[in-house]
């Protein structure tokens, strides 16, 4: 799970640092730090709950097929997923968060310099 976060955490970092100067004007026009926070959390949600989608399809795929190598086995425990997918995104939130209040920090002048 922590190499899951910093994953995420890089990948959203760099993905806020190429949005520096929208942020910039987004803040220049007006918006206030907790609008620009949410406009980062949102954006990694869609890629949390994307995820998190392809994730299930892939554990039910691999589910059947070791079903059918490794007897006894349940491919599809509701309670597995009703617990791990809850964790999995919250722990990519709090790894999301880094990024986004960062981003709500950024300076709109400096931010308009950058090219």
């Amino acid at each position: 799970m922590l190499l899951a976060c910093i994953g995420i955490y890089g990948v959203l970092a760099y993905l806020t640092s190429q949005r520096v100067p929208e942020i910039g004007v987004r803040m220049t026009l007006g918006a206030n730090p907790l609008d620009v926070m949410r406009l980062v959390l949102v954006q990694s949600l869609a890629m949390i709950f994307v995820g998190g989608g392809v994730g299930i399809l892939a554990t039910l795929a691999a589910g059947r097929i070791l079903n059918r190598l490794v007897e006894g086995m349940r491919p599809a425990d509701i309670s597995t997923f009703a617990i791990t997918i809850p964790v999995l995104v919250i722990a990519a939130l709090i790894a999301s968060f880094v990024p986004a209040r960062r981003a709500s920090r950024i300076d709109p002048v400096t931010a308009l310099r950058q090219p």
